[in-house]
């Protein structure tokens, strides 16, 4: 027993040497202080070094927190109602959920209110009288001014109705007809395009403001501030009344869409009362005496006339360009199915009209006082105050004050909104329709619009520029849901990104079709675009791009439809051809929309059984009704 442990003991007394030995050696290298030294000062640095890191880390992921659009809706929200994570709420936020019914307050009255709130104001009245700037009479400016909005009408009610039925916002459109990821592209040309006019709108609105001061300080006002712009479209007073008014409309931006009916009342009520005076005044001063002739010095030629009606009618579908992209964003708030649809297609052509009229009276009763073809009326009312009695001054600061008031509720419904909820649907995580509200009026800062507004000329070439990029992508949008899928939109796969649901197509979320359609719809007019900001292209170019909303919108409706007879998109309605006489559509409940998302994506969206199973089952039931009955209320 001894002999078997003596070898063990001998080891452990050597390795206690081994240990003696390096504790000999440790100690005469502690005697050394200095590289002891050295090695406490630097890891006290290291720890030091972690603590800031550490605050910071802490500070930037409290900083995200605080940014952060706390969704109550989403999937995987907690219980503070975080955004958990960037591709989530890009697929799914409150912004862009359907609307349910306690949200969907806008009947008929809203939507006619709605109308007259975004028609009232000078623009519109700039719009009508492009005509006259042409070289046409009256009667020949009015004539097609109001066919123009008469086609609005077709093309606004066209774009209305899914979102009227589907309770969902145009990026949601976009995303059916051009998949989930590529339709950021399409939201991204229609934010550019709501930031550029909410500038245009932001000057004009300006030009109100200008007026009102000088009614209040003197005509001289604009002499009496220095000017420091070296610029020959903008003064330094000018742009102390653009941002005046562009101040002036950040308060607005906070309220949500819904609300905003208060809004559109009040300018209803307002605004007409200010122009009917306006019109009044300028009647009686030019003593009913009104120019109705051409205006020009030189009236156009027989050869020309012609497209000076194109170009007048162009005009309104022009300025309508980005209304009729998005009026989902609008019309998913109706009450009924029909809620949206007979105000926008009756009442568009009626109101137009009668605006364009007076419009053009004001223009021609102008020209017989001060022998200028004005086409801004905020020009007229301008010159009004050369005779500055205190009757002057009261009148055009009250015409002003109800113009600029006119400018704030156009801005507001038809761009800033536009802009806020499009973008929702680019950085959801960090910005809903309020934040993007508010960036769309910072960003509009740098646009530069008193250039854009100098003549008549650059405007139309403003108008026209929306039509090129925005008439194609409606074409497509129109051409999918109208021909394609006779109506029929699965909501649920509208918010997801899995592989196999019906709007993702591929694995990059796109509908080659729609991008091909869409960029087939743009090149015809591009051409005629780039000759009408200063490089020489053949007339028949420039001729073609007078024709741009119709031939963009057109060409890319039929290249789609005709893509889609070749080559199917999934989601097309089964035992139903595609030239079919039917129509499908059905009004969406969606008050436990989110209850069923969850649950659908719980389940991994089994397109078999949600889709094929499910919505197949009621849309073969839906064909055989349809074909029974062989007719259908559209």
């Amino acid at each position: 027993m001894t002999d078997a442990l003596a070898p063990k003991f001998e080891v452990f007394e050597k390795k206690s040497d081994a240990d003696l030995e390096s504790s000999v050696d440790n100690s005469e290298q502690f005697e050394k202080k200095g590289p002891q030294v050295e090695t406490l000062v630097e890891t006290d640095s290291n720890d030091a070094e972690t603590e800031t890191k550490g605050k910071w880390l802490r500070f930037v992921d409290k900083a995200i927190k605080f940014l952060e659009v706390k969704q109550r809706t989403n999937l995987s929200s907690t219980s503070d109602h975080r955004a958990e994570s960037f591709i989530e709420s890009f697929l799914y936020n409150d912004d862009l959920r359907p609307v349910e019914s306690k949200r969907r307050v806008w009947d008929w009255k809203q939507y006619i209110s709605f109308l007259v709130s975004g028609a009232l104001n000078v623009n519109t009245l700039e719009t009508c009288v492009i005509g006259l700037q042409l070289g046409l009479t009256w009667w020949q400016t009015w004539i097609m001014s109001s066919l123009g909005f008469t086609c609005v009408a077709v093309y606004v009610t066209l774009a209305a109705r899914v979102g009227n039925m589907y309770h969902i916002s145009f990026p949601i459109t976009a995303r059916v007809s051009f998949g989930i990821y590529f339709s950021i592209w399409i939201v991204i040309n229609r934010v550019v395009m709501a930031v550029v006019w909410y500038g245009v709108q932001t000057y004009i609105g300006s030009q109100a403001v200008q007026i009102m001061l000088k009614s209040i300080f003197g005509n001289d006002l604009e002499q009496k501030v220095h000017n420091t712009f070296n610029s020959p479209n903008v003064t330094t007073f000018q742009f102390m009344c653009f941002m005046l008014f562009w101040g002036a409309q950040l308060p607005a931006l906070w309220f949500s869409p819904h609300t905003l009916r208060h809004l559109f009342v009040t300018k209803t009520v307002i605004t007409p009362i200010a122009l009917i005076a306006f019109l009044i005044w300028v009647v009686k001063r030019s003593d009913g005496h009104l120019a109705l002739g051409s205006l020009t010095s030189e009236p156009p030629s027989k050869s020309l006339l012609g497209w000076a009606y194109v170009r007048s009618m162009m005009a309104a579908l022009d300025n309508f360009s980005t209304l009729i992209l998005n009026t989902p964003d609008f019309t998913r708030f109706a009450k009924t199915p029909r809620s949206s649809i007979y105000p926008q297609l009756l009442f568009i052509p009626v109101l137009y009209s009668v605006l364009g009229i007076i419009g053009i009276i004001i223009a021609s009763a102008a020209f017989h006082i001060y022998h200028v073809n004005y086409w801004n009326p905020l020009d007229v009312l301008s010159r009004f105050l050369d005779h500055y009695t205190s009757g002057t001054r009261a009148g055009a600061f009250f015409i002003s004050t109800s113009f600029a008031l006119a400018q704030l509720g156009t801005n507001v419904a038809s761009n800033s909104i536009s802009a806020g909820t499009d973008m929702t649907a680019l950085f959801p995580k960090f910005i809903n329709i309020r934040r993007g509200s508010y960036i769309c009026a910072a960003i509009s800062l740098a646009i530069c619009p008193w250039n854009l507004m100098a003549t008549s000329s650059k405007f139309t070439t403003v108008l026209s520029a929306y039509a090129v990029f925005l008439s194609s992508v409606s074409g497509v949008i129109a051409a999918d849901y109208y021909v394609v899928r006779k109506g029929v939109i699965n909501l649920h796969h509208c918010y997801t990104n899995k592989l196999g649901t019906l709007y993702m197509y591929n694995r990059f979320g796109t509908n080659w079709r729609a991008v091909v359609a869409y960029v087939i719809g743009m090149i015809p007019n591009f051409p005629g675009f780039v000759g009408s900001i200063g490089p020489h292209v053949p007339i028949g170019a420039m001729k073609l791009f007078y024709l741009n909303y119709f031939v963009g919108w057109g060409l890319s409706f039929l290249v789609y439809v005709g893509l889609c007879y070749y080559s199917p998109v999934e989601g097309m309605p089964k035992d139903v051809k595609l030239f079919e006489r039917v129509w499908l559509e059905k009004w969406a409940e969606v008050e436990h929309f989110n209850e069923e998302r969850k649950e659908l994506q719980e389940n991994d969206y089994n397109v078999d059984s949600e889709f094929l199973t499910t919505t197949g089952a009621q849309l073969h039931d839906s064909v055989s009704e349809t074909k029974e009955s062989s007719t259908r209320e559209f």
